[in-house]
């Protein structure tokens, strides 16, 4: 049987907030119509930032770079190459293939890089640097000709780490914009920004939006909103840790669920208990107890075999495991974004250094996609061709009839000569009369 020890007050819907959409349907027109000058007006009015060129300079570049620490570059070189490997080897996994499908018929698929890609860095309430890695490293793993990065300033300032890690990670051109505005100058242009194929990373609910409302004019990587984070748990641990991972990423916003799935009701009323002491000394309490209040929930199961489907029901962003035999759940789960797998390891090791991304489906879109990995910055793109007469004859004959059969007489005639040029010679196929 499945209860609720605590339900969530608010539902996740997955909607877009109608005001939203007509905000940032407006700022887009903007951008679109306005170029360079609605950027830098757009700029000044959310940003409190005003320059001539929001493109960085080398000397700026550098001078993010030179700002670090010997401790801080060795933490973002560790972290990058984290993420660089493990892309790497996601990458090696995807090969080219040829076949002989038939005597004289080859077909085949080539992965082949997105050209130009524009990657979001968010950076206004915390400076995300690791989506740097995310986005940058893993499109230049895949192969990507140009990627171009955005991030707004800090406290009014170049987010210099945020700009440090843009660059380590292989930038061709980094920008200081935020918002609305950043997206749409990489999406459309401007007269100083060539446009680019696909935009990757995440960014708060206009951002998000921005994205959804251009994707068909570029490729996006995934619709993104709220971070969300379920835990499932049994009495192998205690109610700290549990506690800790989940208030742990209910800092992210005051719409973050937060949720704990368990076959231990001790173990549900121990982790009430441990968030309630938490929120009293988390230096981030204010948004995660909201969060908590309004998107926490405590779900106790009978049996294993519940807590899967629940946690299939919920298909939740991140999904942390921390039971006798975390195995159960990776080989019996299906909605999930990335899965956290064992009391050693959670989500924030996967959202800043471990090398997994943490761009991730949310809203359970993990139904239906994973998160952003070298894949999405790749075209699996299909190829054809005939070695002889005869297999072309042979094809044509097929093809002709079941073209005909959809009443495409101009679909058929393209078999039709094929037939008639490459089959006289050969004996076996039922070719149309030749005319000549």
């Amino acid at each position: 049987m499945i209860r609720h020890i605590k339900t969530a007050q608010a539902s996740v819907t997955g909607s877009t907030d109608g005001s939203v959409t007509k905000t940032v349907e407006a700022l887009l027109a903007k951008v679109e119509a306005g170029g360079d000058k609605a950027v830098r007006e757009l700029s000044v009015q959310f940003d409190k930032l005003d320059r001539e060129s929001y493109r960085l300079t080398k000397d700026e570049i550098a001078n993010c770079i030179n700002s670090l620490t010997s401790r801080e570059r060795e933490d973002l070189d560790f972290a990058q190459d984290q993420v660089r490997k493990f892309a790497e080897a996601q990458k090696a996994a995807l090969l080219d293939i040829e076949v002989e499908s038939l005597p004289g018929v080859i077909l085949g698929h080539k992965n082949v890089p997105i050209q130009n890609v524009g990657c979001y860095v968010p950076g206004g309430k915390y400076p995300l640097l690791a989506s740097a890695h995310m986005t940058v490293l893993t499109a230049r793993v895949a192969g990507c000709e140009r990627v171009i990065t955005c991030a707004p300033p800090f406290q009014g300032k170049l987010a210099e780490k945020i700009v440090a890690a843009q660059a380590l990670a292989g930038a061709d051109e980094i920008y200081c914009l935020g918002g609305v505005q950043a997206i749409a100058a990489m999406a459309y242009g401007t007269e100083t920004i060539a446009p680019v194929d696909m935009l990757a990373g995440p960014g708060n609910a206009y951002v998000a939006e921005a994205k959804r409302l251009l994707f068909g004019k570029v490729g996006i990587d995934l619709f993104a909103g709220p971070t969300e984070t379920l835990v499932i748990a049994d009495d192998s641990v205690d109610g700290e840790i549990v506690a800790t991972d989940l208030l742990g990423q209910a800092e992210h916003g005051a719409n973050s669920p937060a949720v704990l799935i368990t076959n231990s009701e001790k173990l549900a009323r121990e982790t009430l208990s441990e968030i309630e002491r938490l929120l009293k000394i988390l230096p981030t309490a204010a948004v995660a107890a909201k969060a908590w209040e309004d998107y926490g929930e405590i779900i106790v199961c009978d049996t294993l075999e519940e807590m899967v489907a629940e946690g299939d029901r919920v298909a939740s962003e991140h999904v942390q495991v921390m039971t006798r035999d975390p195995d159960y759940f990776l080989n019996n789960m299906k909605n999930y974004g990335a899965f956290f797998l064992g009391a050693r390891t959670n989500v924030a090791f996967g959202d800043k250094v471990i090398g997994t991304n943490h761009t991730l489906p949310t809203n359970k879109a993990a139904r239906y996609t994973g998160g952003l990995w070298v894949g999405k910055f790749l075209k699996t793109c299909t190829y054809q061709k005939i070695l002889t007469d005869e297999a072309s004859a042979m094809i044509g004959a097929y093809g002709s009839r079941l073209c005909l059969m959809e009443g495409f007489a101009g679909h058929a005639e393209q078999a039709n000569i094929r037939v008639r040029r490459y089959g006289r010679k050969n004996v076996g196929y039922a070719m149309p009369a030749d005319p000549s």
